[in-house]
């Protein structure tokens, strides 16, 4: 196949050949010994100078001034930049200028070279490497996108949203800022699953590739399996899973899950995501609240030392307690109507005059769902519980104990988007039979994302699972809020993107 070069890449390929025909392993696979970052450098050498005076750095190069037998470069490693300093005598010792004049001077921005040298500071009071010796690590054969320089840095390189998420590295590369993102939501998930340790619960792995897809109202991505020669499915959810470890015995599971949903795509969906799911027997949907509050409290505080977040244009403020609403009390708060005693075809009615279209798939807790999504989310801007669902979204939940066609679920909201799911899970299995039941019913009526249902798990149900509180945090929506990114894109960073020339 033959590949069109641009002007640039053809002359950083003539160099790429140069270099071979001069003995000089543009890719070698030696080991090359860093013993300092730029950070490291930085910090403390100001401190004391007497530091990192036999230094090796490692980076890439981010900008270049040669002037006849001295050149200043900045060398960019995981952790910043920093300046070198070279005088072509020095770094070929007496011999021949061969490989300074043909190698070194013949580098490109974004090449990857290792320096040897010490650290000292120049009269404009830059602290910088003094090069002796360097290595050329790995030859770059396309140029980088720097578009403007102004006082020695980069600005307006790469930012178009698309190409920087179809091209991740490049734009680690040219926007190194980025990277705090995405160190955040290690952080954030660290965080979590230090809490959830400290508590004695179990992290497990559950199975990816599924028989029977469950555990959440979606649709799957459906495969194919040659040797057993039956489909399977990319997983929506994993709760099935872990409370069949319930019902074996286990007090807390947890796992940190990618789960995979083919629906739509916008900023606040991929078809794939990271939730964290959790588990634990002898508790109910108030304990639960409490302990997203504790949690998710911690988290602002290990990335940010306050429980204050700037999101967009709100302060806001995961401290505890969080403000409660049934979804009865927050649809009536939002729109002055009490739709609490409306039968479905009144709730229909209200629906459309509030602007939600309506389906003869949806039932009665289906619009009540439409109509606190339509009137009530994107107003809950500050952390919020929304609880007690009605029972026809909720299949998976326990019947509310004092409300009847209600169920013991929750959601938190922040910034006008769920952040979580939770449950007093539903343990009665001939009430979860039921439930299948009307799932396949509303399947029936064209309802998309209708739940099947599941024998093996209606059988370890049968075999007894305790009370138990269920709880799903969606990693990349809680992330966002916690960067303050506007697109789940932005949190992810391989995010799915439609198909286009590679080149």
């Amino acid at each position: 196949m033959t590949i069109e070069l641009s002007e640039q890449e053809q002359i950083r390929r003539k160099k790429l050949e140069d270099f071979i025909a001069l003995g000089v392993n543009p890719y070698p696979a030696d080991l090359y010994e860093v013993n300092a970052t730029s950070k490291e450098i930085l910090e403390n050498f100001p401190k004391d100078n007497s530091l990192y005076q036999r230094v090796s750095f490692a980076g890439r190069i981010m900008s270049q001034r040669i002037m006849g037998a001295v050149s200043f470069y900045v060398l960019q490693d995981a952790y910043g930049k920093i300046q070198i300093y070279t005088k072509r005598d020095e770094i070929c010792e007496g011999e021949d200028k061969t490989m300074y004049n043909s190698v070194f001077k013949k580098l490109d921005i974004g090449d990857i070279i290792g320096v040897k040298g010490y650290v000292f500071t120049t009269q404009m009071g830059e602290v910088s490497i003094h090069v002796k010796e360097f290595t050329l690590l790995s030859k770059s054969l396309k140029p980088l996108p720097i578009v403007k320089e102004k006082d020695g840095e980069l600005y307006d390189a790469f930012q178009d949203p698309e190409q920087r998420y179809r091209q991740r590295y490049l734009d680690l590369i040219v926007n190194p800022q980025i990277k705090e993102t995405f160190v955040q939501r290690t952080q954030l998930v660290n965080t979590m699953r230090n809490f959830l340790n400290e508590k004695g619960y179990l992290e497990v792995e559950t199975p990816i590739l599924q028989p029977l897809y469950g555990g959440a109202a979606a649709r799957p991505f459906k495969t194919h399996h040659n040797t057993l020669d039956m489909p399977l499915y990319l997983r929506i959810a994993n709760e099935l899973y872990l409370k069949r470890l319930i019902v074996g015995g286990f007090d807390g599971v947890f796992e940190f899950s990618k789960d995979f949903r083919n629906e739509g795509m916008d900023r606040f969906h991929n078809p794939e995501f990271t939730q964290m799911e959790l588990y634990v027997a002898y508790k109910d949907y108030f304990w639960m609240m409490d302990t997203v509050e504790e949690m998710v409290e911690k988290v602002a505080l290990a990335l940010h030392g306050t429980t204050q977040i700037q999101v967009d244009d709100a302060l806001i403020d995961f401290k505890r307690p969080w403000k409660r609403y049934t979804m009865y009390e927050a649809i009536q708060h939002f729109t002055g109507t009490d739709i609490s005693e409306m039968n479905e075809t009144e709730m229909a009615d209200f629906s459309r005059k509030i602007g939600v279209e309506v389906d003869a798939s949806m039932g009665k807790g289906k619009l009540i769902d439409e109509i606190f999504g339509e009137a009530c989310e994107s107003k809950l801007i500050q952390p919020t519980f929304i609880y007690d669902y009605p029972i026809e979204t909720s299949p998976l939940t326990k019947k509310h104990r004092s409300k009847p066609g209600l169920t013991e679920r929750f959601e938190a909201v922040c910034n006008g988007k769920e952040i979580c799911n939770a449950y007093s899970e539903l343990n009665d299995p001939i009430d979860q039979r039921k439930r299948f039941e009307e799932q396949l019913e509303l399947g029936k009526r064209g309802d998309p994302e209708s739940m099947v249902l599941d024998e093996d798990f209606l059988r370890a149900l049968e075999f007894g699972m305790p009370p138990t509180s269920g709880l799903g945090i969606g990693i990349d929506r809680l992330s966002m809020i916690m960067t303050n990114a506007t697109s789940i894109q932005d949190v992810l960073f391989f995010p799915q993107m439609r198909p286009q020339n590679n080149r």
